[in-house]
């Protein structure tokens, strides 16, 4: 017997995915209601049972979802099968569910569905486009569809959301492990959907990188924008010009020892990264938040005299001598090695807080380093600033501002121009949650977890259409973040509500009903060792 469903029907009239994907999803994925209270079938191999996640407890709320009165229980015989080119994807959800269970979840690459869980790159519908999915579960097994293996990879980390909260832990976990029965029909509202982590101020390594794009992955985020360079540390090895790791990238915030990432270990991150269907854009940011670089080179100052490095926190204050020959040959060299490196098909070249560099100068110098970029084979990105400039097609700018109108980019919205959405005061990840946090910044205001998800991508900006918002991104700045746990606690619970953002249709937004969902997620949080921040405005999940 179906329930009834907290999804409302149909999308509203600024849910749009943006390119590449279809701008809406069919009108046929009519929403049906999740409500609790389901029979759960016994193991009795297995510890007592234990209630069903219900399909109102998933986060991003998927676009419809109908439960039926049928449970699958996944036992030790199961199997995954995954044929073709979706074999990749089956290995992925292997990997994740054996530690918990314990089972050994042979991977079948043959066609044909397993007794368990199946994965097919068919019969999911042109609607759900790249991303989207279809899951259906019954009493005798998953079988999970989509057109691509992009979307597989989506329809995993809901599913992963329906098994006990005990399966995200990394050591063997008591059963049984069933899934509520029943159909989901899902895919993205915006084709971006992305989070930012500055390893300027504080260098991150590789395995706590790793381990973001994890957590990232979970909420179906599919872009990392590493912010590599600022005035405090340059993080990317450049071969053609060595010292700006060597020694530009010596330091940090406070004047710890800072760090960088050789080339090696830059395309070991992307290659991760891939592997879970999330595009890395590599940030340079000029012509200020340079003093790395400027410290780094005598030659790229204007005066030909080296800064000290920098390890405070202060902005504004460096700039590239855009005058110069050399800067240009600089930017070449770095841009080049960096869009070798980056499969993705964009370099974001900052633009931000450049107060150090006249109008009559920023202009041109925008103006020239987009077609490095595009000379390079990619297009640029760049802080909402690059509006002022004249902006090629392609190049997309990213709202950071505090308000939802700016003549700039209304005048270059008029023009054409796209943007990824990340307003300083509602999803800026390092801002303070109130004035208890001890982490954190509040020039843009205190961000309780409401705040950060109570408002609407599509709609927010003056002058600019939904059509031309490509998606939303949670930045995290590093001046007083050091450790993971950090990351941790400034990340989540926002971050989670930021991707619904970017996922969900506007239709499911309701502050009342999230904040149950959210509650919900804090069991996975303490099995995966998270250190979320337990805000009081969520019911949270024991």
């Amino acid at each position: 017997m179906s329930q009834a469903a907290a999804f409302p029907a149909s999308l509203q009239e600024d849910d749009v995915t943006v390119r590449p994907y279809p701008r809406r999803l069919a009108s046929a994925l009519t929403a049906l209601a999740v409500c609790g209270g389901l029979a759960v079938t016994t193991d009795a191999a297995q510890a007592a049972p234990r209630q069903v996640v219900p399909y109102s407890h998933l986060v991003p709320a998927p676009v419809t979802a109908s439960q039926s009165g049928a449970t699958f229980t996944l036992g030790p015989a199961a199997r995954i099968s995954a044929a073709g080119a979706a074999a990749e994807v089956g290995q992925y959800l292997a990997s994740v569910l054996r530690p918990a269970t314990g089972y050994p979840l042979p991977v079948d690459t043959r066609s044909g569905h397993a007794a368990g869980i199946t994965l097919l790159l068919s019969g999911a519908g042109p609607e759900l486009g790249e991303e989207g999915y279809r899951l259906e579960v019954t009493g005798n097994g998953v079988t999970l569809r989509a057109n691509k293996p992009a979307g597989l990879f989506s329809g995993v980390q809901t599913l992963r959301q329906l098994f006990p909260a005990s399966i995200d832990s990394g050591k063997r976990q008591r059963g049984p492990w069933q899934v509520q029965g029943g159909t989901i029909s899902d895919a993205p509202r915006f084709a971006y959907r992305g989070a930012m982590l500055d390893v300027a101020r504080h260098f991150f390594g590789v395995d706590a990188v790793k381990r973001y794009i994890d957590q990232l992955a979970r909420y179906k985020v599919n872009t990392l924008h590493l912010h590599l360079t600022d005035d405090q540390g340059w993080r990317i090895a450049i071969n053609s010009w060595p010292k700006l790791a060597t020694y530009g990238g010596s330091t940090q915030v406070g004047g710890g020892k800072g760090g960088y990432y050789t080339q090696a270990q830059y395309r070991d991150l992307v290659a991760y990264a891939q592997s879970r269907f999330i595009t890395v854009i590599p940030e340079m940011d000029m012509p200020g938040h340079t003093n790395a670089a400027l410290a780094s080179y005598a030659e790229l100052n204007c005066n030909g005299v080296a800064p000290p490095l920098y390890t405070g926190t202060e902005v504004g204050f460096s700039s590239l001598c855009t005058g110069k020959d050399i800067t240009y040959k600089f930017l070449d060299d770095v841009i080049g090695e960096l869009a070798a490196l980056t499969p993705g098909p964009y370099i974001h070249i900052g633009g931000d807080e450049a107060h150090s560099t006249t109008d009559a100068d920023y202009k041109p110098f925008i103006a020239r380093v987009q077609q490095i970029v595009a000379a390079h084979g990619k297009k640029a990105l760049g802080w909402h600033d690059i509006s002022k400039a004249a902006l090629q097609p392609g190049t997309v700018g990213q709202f950071w501002g505090t308000g939802p109108t700016d003549a700039n980019v209304q005048a270059a919205a008029a023009k054409g121009t796209h943007y990824v959405l990340s307003p300083a005061n509602l999803a800026y990840l390092d801002m303070k949650y109130d004035a208890s946090t001890k982490l954190g910044q509040n020039w843009a205001g205190y961000i309780e977890v409401r705040d950060s998800y109570n408002w609407n991508p599509g709609g927010y900006l003056t002058g600019v259409n939904a059509s031309q918002v490509d998606g939303v991104e949670a930045p995290l700045w590093t001046e007083t973040i050091t450790s993971t746990a950090d990351i941790d606690y400034m990340v989540f619970p926002r971050l989670a509500g930021i991707a619904e953002l970017g996922w969900s249709p506007a239709s499911t937004h309701n502050w009342d009903q999230f904040k149950v969902r959210l509650g919900s997620q804090a069991p996975r949080w303490k099995a995966q060792g998270v250190n979320y921040y337990a805000s009081p405005q969520v019911p949270w999940a024991s």
